[in-house]
């Protein structure tokens, strides 16, 4: 338990510059509480104590305002800023290093039953009501703008913005419409070699 509190707590200092000491965060952060009582209901659902699970799961809501269901699977050193309207449904996958801000759903459609919610790769970001519904990837090291409506699974090392989400940078470079398409569909952008465009 001490390991767990130990990495949570290192995780919000790593991230979030309003967090003074380790007794604030302990004290004020309803991220850090948010991942104590997912941890705890996460540990009892695994052990077919699921109506307890789902106890702590409502608890949780009440007490940071952050909803986890304890059925989902999140990696280490999740981060959660503010928390506050954060969904996170049953069949999630979320891997290690996610940061997810403010009013972030991981829902479904309603339409679909078994897996139904996203998966979440290691290192991406999640900004404020970005809404990521179904049963989705988004690939490692991407990002999600604010407010962003995800239907389509996002490769990696991409950033993401609109209703519904385009990818708009790949790699850090700004991406044309037609690239984000091939992108988003599962086609390789070739990217140019200075050294091959040269005119003889």
């Amino acid at each position: 338990m001490n390991q767990l509190f130990k990495e949570i707590i290192q995780t919000i200092k790593k991230n979030d510059p309003s967090a003074r000491c380790t007794m604030d965060i302990v004290l004020t952060n309803p991220g850090f509480w948010a991942i104590v009582y997912y941890r705890f209901s996460h540990f009892l659902y695994k052990n077919h104590l699921i109506l307890l699970a789902k106890m702590v799961t409502m608890f949780s809501r009440f007490l940071t305002g952050v909803e986890i269901h304890p059925a989902a699977k999140i990696g280490k050193r999740l981060f959660i800023d503010h928390g506050m309207g954060l969904v996170i449904g049953e069949t999630a996958i979320i891997g290690d290093d996610v940061k997810i801000f403010h009013g972030v759903t991981l829902g479904g459609t309603g339409k679909e039953h078994g897996k139904r919610h996203p998966n979440i790769e290691n290192n991406v970001l999640l900004s404020a009501y970005s809404q990521v519904i179904g049963n989705i990837t988004i690939g490692e090291n991407s990002k999600i703008g604010a407010n962003a409506v995800v239907l389509e699974d996002i490769p990696a090392n991409c950033t993401a913005v609109g209703m519904p989400a385009k990818v708009v940078r790949y790699e850090g470079e700004k991406v044309e419409e037609t690239e984000a398409e091939a992108l988003m569909h599962g086609s390789h952008i070739a990217k140019e070699d200075p050294a091959h465009d040269q005119t003889v």
